[in-house]
């Protein structure tokens, strides 16, 4: 518990310097808004940090959230992560890692296994494309859904897939 306290304070401490240094004000709601999001790892969506965040700001809208997130990614201490089937979602551990998705309920966790460490992006070759970062979802069925068992297919919505790379 200790060290969690210590790793949010950190942050804290991170988003009060980095503002400075980039002249932008240092606000309650961003502070709250960065402790909800550490407190959870569940990588929450701006509607369940919303409701996180109005029990400690009851008179706090849904943009507020939703701008103050976009702050923190903004300055490096938060991550979007996006994963077809699902609202965008975010994550307060900023280090490079990967993500376990349910296909039934959406449920997003972090996975750290040592052949994940090994990958490395290919070299994509003749394309413009210039790779910055990426993350490996890894698709299936949660503890949860697999204990309630194939009463439903798992969801699989035909949203839209990226181009394939070859041309």
């Amino acid at each position: 518990m200790k060290n969690h306290r210590e790793h949010n304070r950190v942050k804290l401490d991170l988003l009060e310097s980095i503002s400075r240094e980039r002249n932008l004000p240092v606000t309650i709601q961003r502070r709250v808004v960065l402790n909800a999001l550490l407190d959870r790892d569940d990588h929450p969506t701006v509607d369940q940090l919303f409701e996180d965040v109005k029990v400690r700001m009851p008179g706090v809208s849904r943009t507020t959230i939703y701008r103050a997130l976009e702050t923190l990614v903004d300055l490096g201490l938060a991550r979007r992560t996006n994963h077809f089937e699902a609202s965008a979602r975010f994550d307060g551990n900023t280090d490079h890692h990967h993500h376990l998705v349910c296909r039934r309920c959406n449920h997003v966790e972090d996975i750290d296994h040592p052949s994940l460490k090994k990958f490395t992006p290919p070299n994509l070759g003749n394309t413009a494309f210039q790779v910055l970062d990426y993350s490996i979802h890894l698709e299936g069925l949660c503890p949860e859904c697999q204990k309630r068992g194939s009463k439903s297919a798992p969801k699989k919505q035909t949203a839209k897939r990226p181009r394939a790379l070859s041309r």
